[in-house]
């Protein structure tokens, strides 16, 4: 069944939309996930009820759209330096950066809503099915960062890791959501300081006695996933 984020909207839609995101972002913020209805949103939104289930059947697929635009916002702010740098560190480094940047105006929301996304059986799991679609983007970004480097690696490591780098994002996240410093200093820090240390890690394949030591970290990596 096509759903209406599948088909082709008006530009009085498309603002229609976007006005129903953007009341529950701001009614998450400020009350929270589980205290927001979908009745609260629509009259954020100025929209009737029945008008917004239109649009997003359920709280869990407003924040799904909200997942979507993040990465695409996320991918506007690395464009950059992905266009710039051929350096593998750099245009890591940038990336993560950027990362951090486009979500600071979420910080909050992020602190109270995390419990929600840990939740394994969660749809609003970062691995859950309905989060395929920022996930894919995300890993395809990540491909596209290896690719326009002049990082030089072999093709089993190619396949896997631009998801890696997306696990690794994660855990970049999960520091930032517990981060209070001023401006989330220490989590820029933590890029700073653990990005190199990636690239490094990455640069063993091509030392052919730690190759192996790779492909046994790749194997368990799959069979957590599995």
């Amino acid at each position: 069944m096509t759903t209406v984020a599948e088909l082709e909207l008006t530009p009085r839609a498309e603002q229609t939309r976007a006005a129903i995101v953007a009341a529950a972002l701001r009614l998450f913020r400020e009350n929270g996930y589980e205290a927001t209805t979908m009745r609260a949103i629509a009259r954020e939104a100025d929209v009737s009820t029945g008008n917004a289930y239109y649009y997003f059947s359920s709280k869990e697929e407003l924040v799904q759209q909200f997942y979507e635009s993040n990465q695409a916002d996320h991918l506007a702010a690395c464009r950059e330096v992905l266009d710039r740098e051929t350096d593998f560190t750099a245009r890591l480094l940038g990336t993560l950066r950027a990362l951090i940047d486009v979500s600071a105006p979420y910080h909050e929301f992020a602190a109270r809503f995390f419990k929600y996304a840990a939740e394994p059986s969660s749809p609003l799991s970062p691995f859950s099915k309905e989060s395929s679609p920022a996930r894919d983007a995300a890993t395809a970004m990540y491909g596209e960062l290896i690719d326009g480097s002049s990082l030089k690696i072999d093709r089993e490591l190619r396949a896997q890791l631009p998801e890696l780098l997306w696990l690794y994002s994660l855990g970049v996240i999960l520091y930032w959501v517990h981060d209070t410093s001023p401006g989330c200093a220490k989590t820029y820090r933590l890029i700073d300081r653990t990005v190199p240390l990636a690239a490094r890690l990455v640069a063993l394949h091509r030392i052919r006695l730690l190759r192996s030591t790779m492909r046994e970290l790749i194997a368990v990596i799959e069979d957590i996933r599995s």
